[in-house]
Protein backbone atom coordinates (compact mmCIF):
# COMPACT_ATOMS: atom_id res chain seq x y z
CA UNK A 1 0.00 0.00 0.00
CA UNK A 2 1.30 3.45 -0.91
CA UNK A 3 0.19 6.58 0.90
CA UNK A 4 2.73 8.97 -0.70
CA UNK A 5 2.06 11.86 -3.07
CA UNK A 6 4.35 14.36 -4.81
CA UNK A 7 7.67 14.66 -6.65
CA UNK A 8 9.84 17.48 -5.30
CA UNK A 9 7.52 18.02 -2.35
CA UNK A 10 6.29 14.68 -1.02
CA UNK A 11 3.86 13.75 1.71
CA UNK A 12 3.23 10.36 3.26
CA UNK A 13 0.17 10.12 5.49
CA UNK A 14 -0.24 7.41 8.12
CA UNK A 15 -2.69 6.17 10.75
CA UNK A 16 -6.34 5.17 11.01
CA UNK A 17 -9.47 6.87 12.30
CA UNK A 18 -9.36 5.00 15.64
CA UNK A 19 -5.64 4.25 15.95
CA UNK A 20 -3.49 6.00 18.56
CA UNK A 21 -2.82 8.79 16.12
CA UNK A 22 -2.57 9.96 12.53
CA UNK A 23 0.17 11.96 10.91
CA UNK A 24 2.33 12.93 7.98
CA UNK A 25 5.94 12.92 6.83
CA UNK A 26 6.85 15.71 4.39
CA UNK A 27 10.01 15.63 2.25
CA UNK A 28 11.30 18.56 0.23
CA UNK A 29 10.46 21.61 2.33
CA UNK A 30 13.24 24.12 1.57
CA UNK A 31 15.74 24.38 4.43
CA UNK A 32 15.32 27.59 6.39
CA UNK A 33 11.72 28.19 5.35
CA UNK A 34 9.80 30.07 8.06
CA UNK A 35 6.80 28.07 9.30
CA UNK A 36 3.93 29.87 11.02
CA UNK A 37 2.48 27.48 13.61
CA UNK A 38 -0.50 29.79 14.18
CA UNK A 39 -1.32 29.61 10.48
CA UNK A 40 -1.28 25.82 10.62
CA UNK A 41 -3.48 25.82 13.73
CA UNK A 42 -6.03 28.10 12.06
CA UNK A 43 -6.23 25.82 9.03
CA UNK A 44 -6.63 22.75 11.25
CA UNK A 45 -9.49 24.43 13.14
CA UNK A 46 -11.34 25.21 9.90
CA UNK A 47 -11.25 21.51 9.01
CA UNK A 48 -11.98 20.23 12.53
CA UNK A 49 -15.46 19.36 13.83
CA UNK A 50 -17.47 22.30 15.19
CA UNK A 51 -20.81 23.03 16.83
CA UNK A 52 -22.82 23.39 13.60
CA UNK A 53 -25.59 21.03 12.51
CA UNK A 54 -23.38 19.92 9.62
CA UNK A 55 -20.59 18.58 11.80
CA UNK A 56 -19.90 15.34 13.63
CA UNK A 57 -19.99 15.56 17.42
CA UNK A 58 -16.62 13.82 17.66
CA UNK A 59 -14.34 16.29 19.42
CA UNK A 60 -10.71 16.17 18.36
CA UNK A 61 -8.38 19.09 19.17
CA UNK A 62 -6.23 18.18 16.12
CA UNK A 63 -3.14 19.69 17.71
CA UNK A 64 -0.19 18.63 15.58
CA UNK A 65 3.07 17.69 17.32
CA UNK A 66 6.27 18.32 15.36
CA UNK A 67 8.49 15.27 15.76
CA UNK A 68 11.30 16.21 13.36
CA UNK A 69 12.34 18.59 10.60
CA UNK A 70 11.44 21.78 12.46
CA UNK A 71 13.60 23.89 14.76
CA UNK A 72 13.40 27.49 15.99
CA UNK A 73 10.49 28.32 13.69
CA UNK A 74 12.15 27.03 10.53
CA UNK A 75 12.22 23.89 8.43
CA UNK A 76 15.57 22.16 8.86
CA UNK A 77 15.53 20.61 5.37
CA UNK A 78 15.24 17.07 6.74
CA UNK A 79 11.94 15.14 6.58
CA UNK A 80 9.33 16.93 8.65
CA UNK A 81 7.15 14.56 10.68
CA UNK A 82 4.01 15.57 12.57
CA UNK A 83 1.70 13.51 14.76
CA UNK A 84 -1.96 14.21 15.54
CA UNK A 85 -3.23 12.06 18.40
CA UNK A 86 -6.74 10.58 18.30
CA UNK A 87 -8.37 11.44 21.62
CA UNK A 88 -12.15 11.05 21.20
CA UNK A 89 -12.70 7.62 19.67
CA UNK A 90 -15.74 5.48 20.47
CA UNK A 91 -14.79 2.21 18.86
CA UNK A 92 -17.71 0.34 20.46
CA UNK A 93 -20.02 2.10 18.00
CA UNK A 94 -18.47 -0.03 15.25
CA UNK A 95 -18.17 -3.37 17.07
CA UNK A 96 -21.91 -4.07 17.03
CA UNK A 97 -22.10 -3.80 13.21
CA UNK A 98 -18.61 -5.00 12.28
CA UNK A 99 -19.90 -7.72 9.94
CA UNK A 100 -22.39 -5.45 8.15
CA UNK A 101 -21.15 -3.62 5.06
CA UNK A 102 -22.00 0.07 5.36
CA UNK A 103 -23.58 1.44 2.15
CA UNK A 104 -21.43 4.08 0.48
CA UNK A 105 -18.31 3.08 2.42
CA UNK A 106 -15.15 1.15 1.54
CA UNK A 107 -15.94 -1.74 3.91
CA UNK A 108 -16.31 -4.37 1.18
CA UNK A 109 -13.40 -3.19 -0.99
CA UNK A 110 -11.18 -2.85 2.11
CA UNK A 111 -11.97 -6.42 3.19
CA UNK A 112 -11.18 -7.76 -0.29
CA UNK A 113 -8.07 -5.65 -0.86
CA UNK A 114 -6.50 -6.24 2.57
CA UNK A 115 -7.74 -9.79 3.16
CA UNK A 116 -9.87 -8.80 6.17
CA UNK A 117 -6.84 -7.33 7.97
CA UNK A 118 -8.08 -3.73 7.62
CA UNK A 119 -9.09 -1.65 10.64
CA UNK A 120 -12.83 -1.09 10.13
CA UNK A 121 -13.35 1.25 13.09
CA UNK A 122 -14.49 4.62 11.78
CA UNK A 123 -13.42 3.61 8.29
CA UNK A 124 -9.80 3.01 9.29
CA UNK A 125 -7.31 4.39 6.75
CA UNK A 126 -10.18 5.16 4.35
CA UNK A 127 -11.63 7.69 6.79
CA UNK A 128 -12.01 11.41 6.19
CA UNK A 129 -10.09 11.70 9.47
CA UNK A 130 -6.95 11.28 7.34
CA UNK A 131 -7.61 14.66 5.77
CA UNK A 132 -6.28 16.26 8.99
CA UNK A 133 -2.63 15.44 8.17
CA UNK A 134 -3.34 16.46 4.57
CA UNK A 135 -4.44 19.89 5.81
CA UNK A 136 -1.33 20.11 7.99
CA UNK A 137 0.92 19.43 4.98
CA UNK A 138 -1.15 21.66 2.71
CA UNK A 139 -1.08 24.60 5.13
CA UNK A 140 2.74 24.50 5.09
CA UNK A 141 2.63 24.34 1.28
CA UNK A 142 0.25 27.30 1.31
CA UNK A 143 2.73 29.29 3.38
CA UNK A 144 5.45 28.47 0.85
CA UNK A 145 3.20 29.75 -1.95
CA UNK A 146 2.25 32.87 0.03
CA UNK A 147 5.94 33.75 0.20
CA UNK A 148 5.95 33.70 -3.62
CA UNK A 149 2.83 35.87 -3.91
CA UNK A 150 0.59 32.91 -4.81
CA UNK A 151 -2.77 32.86 -2.96
CA UNK A 152 -5.55 30.27 -2.79
CA UNK A 153 -9.22 30.90 -2.07
CA UNK A 154 -12.29 28.69 -2.10
CA UNK A 155 -15.99 28.85 -1.34
CA UNK A 156 -19.01 26.58 -1.22
CA UNK A 157 -20.49 26.93 -4.68
CA UNK A 158 -23.60 24.95 -3.72
CA UNK A 159 -25.11 22.62 -1.13
CA UNK A 160 -28.09 20.42 -2.02
CA UNK A 161 -28.84 22.58 -5.05
CA UNK A 162 -28.69 25.89 -3.14
CA UNK A 163 -26.21 28.11 -5.01
CA UNK A 164 -23.84 30.71 -3.62
CA UNK A 165 -23.09 33.85 -5.63
CA UNK A 166 -21.23 33.12 -8.83
CA UNK A 167 -17.58 33.76 -8.04
CA UNK A 168 -15.62 35.75 -10.56
CA UNK A 169 -12.00 34.68 -10.36
CA UNK A 170 -11.13 38.36 -10.55
CA UNK A 171 -12.94 39.06 -7.24
CA UNK A 172 -10.09 37.65 -5.21
CA UNK A 173 -10.87 39.43 -1.95
CA UNK A 174 -14.43 38.07 -1.71
CA UNK A 175 -13.13 34.55 -2.18
CA UNK A 176 -10.26 34.90 0.30
CA UNK A 177 -12.61 36.39 2.92
CA UNK A 178 -15.04 33.46 2.60
CA UNK A 179 -12.80 31.24 4.73
CA UNK A 180 -13.35 33.50 7.72
CA UNK A 181 -17.09 32.75 7.81
CA UNK A 182 -18.95 29.93 9.53
CA UNK A 183 -19.82 28.61 6.08
CA UNK A 184 -17.37 29.63 3.37
CA UNK A 185 -19.89 31.37 1.12
CA UNK A 186 -20.04 34.81 -0.45
CA UNK A 187 -23.80 35.45 -0.24
CA UNK A 188 -25.31 35.70 3.25
CA UNK A 189 -28.81 34.65 2.17
CA UNK A 190 -27.39 31.54 0.48
CA UNK A 191 -25.61 30.72 3.75
CA UNK A 192 -28.88 30.90 5.69
CA UNK A 193 -30.67 28.62 3.22
CA UNK A 194 -27.79 26.12 3.28
CA UNK A 195 -27.82 26.00 7.09
CA UNK A 196 -31.58 25.31 7.09
CA UNK A 197 -31.20 22.56 4.51
CA UNK A 198 -28.36 20.89 6.42
CA UNK A 199 -30.33 21.02 9.69
CA UNK A 200 -33.30 19.47 7.90
CA UNK A 201 -31.15 16.61 6.61
CA UNK A 202 -29.79 16.02 10.11
CA UNK A 203 -33.32 15.92 11.56
CA UNK A 204 -34.27 13.33 8.92
CA UNK A 205 -31.22 11.19 9.76
CA UNK A 206 -29.88 11.87 6.29
CA UNK A 207 -27.10 13.89 4.65
CA UNK A 208 -26.48 16.28 1.75
CA UNK A 209 -23.56 17.07 -0.56
CA UNK A 210 -22.40 20.01 -2.65
CA UNK A 211 -19.78 21.68 -4.81
CA UNK A 212 -16.62 23.57 -3.78
CA UNK A 213 -15.01 26.12 -6.10
CA UNK A 214 -11.31 26.92 -5.73
CA UNK A 215 -9.15 29.59 -7.38
CA UNK A 216 -5.36 29.97 -7.30
CA UNK A 217 -4.00 33.48 -7.90
CA UNK A 218 -0.53 34.76 -8.79
CA UNK A 219 0.76 31.66 -10.56
CA UNK A 220 3.41 32.33 -13.17
CA UNK A 221 2.94 31.00 -16.68
CA UNK A 222 4.90 27.84 -17.43
CA UNK A 223 4.18 25.46 -14.54
CA UNK A 224 3.27 21.89 -15.43
CA UNK A 225 3.82 19.51 -18.32
CA UNK A 226 1.73 18.27 -21.24
CA UNK A 227 -0.16 14.98 -21.04
CA UNK A 228 0.54 12.83 -17.97
CA UNK A 229 1.93 15.54 -15.70
CA UNK A 230 -0.44 18.31 -16.71
CA UNK A 231 -1.62 20.70 -14.03
CA UNK A 232 -5.13 19.26 -14.46
CA UNK A 233 -3.80 15.69 -14.11
CA UNK A 234 -1.97 16.39 -10.89
CA UNK A 235 -4.73 18.45 -9.32
CA UNK A 236 -7.31 15.82 -10.29
CA UNK A 237 -5.11 13.05 -8.86
CA UNK A 238 -4.90 14.88 -5.55
CA UNK A 239 -8.57 15.90 -5.45
CA UNK A 240 -9.74 12.35 -6.01
CA UNK A 241 -7.56 11.34 -3.06
CA UNK A 242 -9.98 13.27 -0.82
CA UNK A 243 -12.73 10.95 0.46
CA UNK A 244 -16.17 11.97 -0.91
CA UNK A 245 -14.89 13.79 -4.03
CA UNK A 246 -16.76 12.41 -7.04
CA UNK A 247 -15.99 14.88 -9.82
CA UNK A 248 -13.83 17.80 -10.93
CA UNK A 249 -14.05 20.42 -13.67
CA UNK A 250 -11.74 23.28 -14.71
CA UNK A 251 -12.66 26.75 -15.94
CA UNK A 252 -16.01 26.66 -17.74
CA UNK A 253 -16.06 22.91 -17.11
CA UNK A 254 -18.80 20.86 -18.70
CA UNK A 255 -20.64 24.00 -19.82
CA UNK A 256 -17.89 24.57 -22.39
CA UNK A 257 -19.50 21.77 -24.41
CA UNK A 258 -22.47 24.06 -25.02
CA UNK A 259 -20.27 26.79 -26.56
CA UNK A 260 -18.92 27.27 -30.05
CA UNK A 261 -15.16 27.35 -30.45
CA UNK A 262 -15.31 31.09 -31.00
CA UNK A 263 -17.02 31.45 -27.61
CA UNK A 264 -14.88 28.94 -25.74
CA UNK A 265 -11.45 30.15 -26.86
CA UNK A 266 -9.47 32.33 -24.45
CA UNK A 267 -8.12 35.08 -26.71
CA UNK A 268 -4.71 36.52 -25.69
CA UNK A 269 -4.55 40.29 -25.12
CA UNK A 270 -1.94 42.78 -23.92
CA UNK A 271 -2.47 44.43 -20.52
CA UNK A 272 0.20 46.68 -18.99
CA UNK A 273 2.77 45.32 -21.42
CA UNK A 274 2.06 41.67 -20.52
CA UNK A 275 0.17 38.89 -22.25
CA UNK A 276 -3.03 37.92 -20.51
CA UNK A 277 -6.33 36.44 -21.69
CA UNK A 278 -9.70 37.99 -22.46
CA UNK A 279 -11.60 35.12 -20.80
CA UNK A 280 -10.64 32.20 -18.61
CA UNK A 281 -12.78 29.38 -19.92
CA UNK A 282 -9.82 26.99 -19.70
CA UNK A 283 -9.29 27.73 -16.01
CA UNK A 284 -5.78 29.17 -16.31
CA UNK A 285 -4.31 26.14 -18.08
CA UNK A 286 -3.42 25.50 -21.73
CA UNK A 287 -1.78 22.28 -22.86
CA UNK A 288 -1.46 21.19 -19.24
CA UNK A 289 0.64 24.27 -18.39
CA UNK A 290 -0.34 27.40 -16.44
CA UNK A 291 -0.90 30.46 -18.61
CA UNK A 292 -0.71 33.11 -15.88
CA UNK A 293 -4.46 33.41 -15.35
CA UNK A 294 -6.03 32.19 -12.11
CA UNK A 295 -6.34 28.39 -12.03
CA UNK A 296 -10.02 27.76 -11.32
CA UNK A 297 -11.66 24.40 -10.63
CA UNK A 298 -14.69 22.90 -8.89
CA UNK A 299 -15.08 19.58 -7.09
CA UNK A 300 -18.27 17.64 -6.38
CA UNK A 301 -18.64 16.33 -2.82
CA UNK A 302 -21.07 13.45 -2.30
CA UNK A 303 -23.50 13.31 0.66
CA UNK A 304 -21.89 11.82 3.77
CA UNK A 305 -22.20 8.04 3.54
CA UNK A 306 -22.82 7.51 7.27
CA UNK A 307 -26.50 8.28 7.82
CA UNK A 308 -28.89 7.21 10.57
CA UNK A 309 -31.67 5.95 8.31
CA UNK A 310 -32.14 2.19 8.12
CA UNK A 311 -30.58 0.76 4.94
CA UNK A 312 -30.25 -2.57 3.19
CA UNK A 313 -26.88 -4.32 3.31
CA UNK A 314 -25.09 -7.69 3.45
CA UNK A 315 -23.61 -9.52 6.43
CA UNK A 316 -20.13 -10.43 5.15
CA UNK A 317 -19.84 -13.27 7.69
CA UNK A 318 -23.16 -15.05 7.06
CA UNK A 319 -23.49 -13.89 3.42
CA UNK A 320 -27.10 -12.97 4.12
CA UNK A 321 -28.93 -9.75 3.30
CA UNK A 322 -29.83 -7.71 6.39
CA UNK A 323 -30.76 -4.19 7.39
CA UNK A 324 -28.38 -1.76 9.05
CA UNK A 325 -28.81 1.35 11.15
CA UNK A 326 -25.51 3.13 11.64
CA UNK A 327 -24.58 4.41 15.11
CA UNK A 328 -21.88 6.87 16.06
CA UNK A 329 -21.17 10.55 15.35
CA UNK A 330 -21.20 11.70 11.76
CA UNK A 331 -21.40 14.84 9.63
CA UNK A 332 -24.76 15.54 8.01
CA UNK A 333 -22.82 17.56 5.42
CA UNK A 334 -19.08 17.26 4.92
CA UNK A 335 -18.86 20.18 2.46
CA UNK A 336 -18.15 23.00 4.99
CA UNK A 337 -15.16 21.16 6.47
CA UNK A 338 -13.98 19.98 3.05
CA UNK A 339 -13.34 23.56 1.86
CA UNK A 340 -10.12 23.71 3.86
CA UNK A 341 -9.12 20.24 2.64
CA UNK A 342 -9.55 21.27 -1.01
CA UNK A 343 -7.50 24.45 -0.51
CA UNK A 344 -4.74 22.55 1.29
CA UNK A 345 -4.67 19.79 -1.31
CA UNK A 346 -4.46 22.36 -4.11
CA UNK A 347 -1.68 24.20 -2.28
CA UNK A 348 0.39 21.04 -1.98
CA UNK A 349 0.11 20.29 -5.70
CA UNK A 350 1.00 23.82 -6.74
CA UNK A 351 3.91 24.06 -4.28
CA UNK A 352 5.25 20.80 -5.72
CA UNK A 353 4.94 22.24 -9.25
CA UNK A 354 6.56 25.53 -8.20
CA UNK A 355 9.53 23.69 -6.62
CA UNK A 356 9.82 21.52 -9.73
CA UNK A 357 10.25 24.64 -11.88
CA UNK A 358 12.56 26.54 -9.54
CA UNK A 359 14.51 23.82 -7.72
CA UNK A 360 14.23 20.84 -10.03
Amino acid sequence: MSATFGKNLKMTIFGESHSAGIGVVIDGIPAGMQIDEQGIESAMKRRAPNASAASTKRREPDKAEFLSGYFNGRATGTPLCALIRNQDTRSQDYERTAQLLRPGHADYTGIIKYRSANDYRGGGHFSGRLTAPLVFAGSIARQLLDQQGIEIGAHISSIAGIDDSVCSEYDKEALLQAEQKGLAVINGEAMRKMQVRIAQAQKEGDSVGGVIECAIYGLPAGLGEPFFDSVESRLAHMMFSIPAVKGIEFGAGFSITEMKGSEANDSPVIENGKITFEKNNNGGINGGITNGMPVVFRVAIKPTASIFKEQRTVNIKTMQEETLQIHGRHDSCIVPRAVEVVKSAAAFVMADLWLEEHHG
